[in-house]
């Protein structure tokens, strides 16, 4: 029984955690053709499994870095920000082409920015057990692929949820910055529902101004 929990609780923590990486995967891939798409997920998402065992060997390290999620943070405001580059120009009339080695990177530098929560709630669950950890991180990038595949095909159909998908990233971006120990000893007051209004008026000016500087700064 107690393997059995600790194999559910496992799979509930990549399947909440995994959304926000998921995202990131949809967006960076979903202007390549179907088959590049899949080429760039699969090898994308290999990749980051390595990144991920990394991450768990050193992970009670990083977490006593001061500014490591500041750095992070804003790494992911700078991704959505360029992120709707692409589909302001779409949106002008422009047939923009998508680099499948671009997509690929996009995808291990934001999964590996976001992938420390999910690498530590593994790691805590899996309690010590080197199958259970390996079990939850390829669950997790199984996840990924089906998700980000998913992610992808939905914004190809509906266009505006790329904004969506940039908000989410920028969104998780501002969170990692003010819960870095840097921040969050300054500002003691961002917390909260305070910390939550500040992520959405970063996340707003952010859109806004990437909506301003990729079209109507060039209009």
């Amino acid at each position: 029984m107690e393997f059995l929990s600790q194999i559910l609780r496992i799979v509930i923590i990549d399947l909440v955690l995994s959304g926000d990486n998921a995202v990131v995967i949809g967006m960076a891939a979903h202007r390549l053709e179907p088959r590049q798409r899949k080429r760039a997920i699969l090898i994308g998402g290999g990749a980051a499994i390595g990144l991920r065992i990394l991450l768990t060997a050193i992970a009670a390290f990083l977490l006593t870095l001061k500014g490591l999620h500041l750095i992070g943070g804003i790494l992911l405001l700078w991704i959505g920000f360029k992120m709707l580059k692409a589909e302001e120009e779409t949106h002008e009339g422009l047939k923009v082409a998508a680099s499948m080695k671009d997509a690929i990177i996009t995808i291990l530098i934001a999964d590996f920015v976001m992938s420390l929560d999910n690498v530590l709630g593994v790691a805590g669950a899996s309690e010590g057990s080197p199958e259970l950890l390996i079990f939850g991180l390829v669950l997790s990038m199984g996840i990924l692929m089906f998700m980000g595949n998913l992610v992808a095909n939905l914004i190809n159909r509906l266009w505006w949820l790329a904004y969506i998908g940039s908000g989410v990233i920028v969104w998780t971006g501002a969170h990692m910055i003010f819960e870095d120990k840097l921040v969050h000893n300054h500002w003691k007051w961002i917390k909260g529902s305070t910390m939550h209004a500040s992520a959405a008026v970063i996340t707003v000016l952010t859109l806004m101004l990437a909506h301003w500087y990729h079209r109507v700064r060039t209009s």
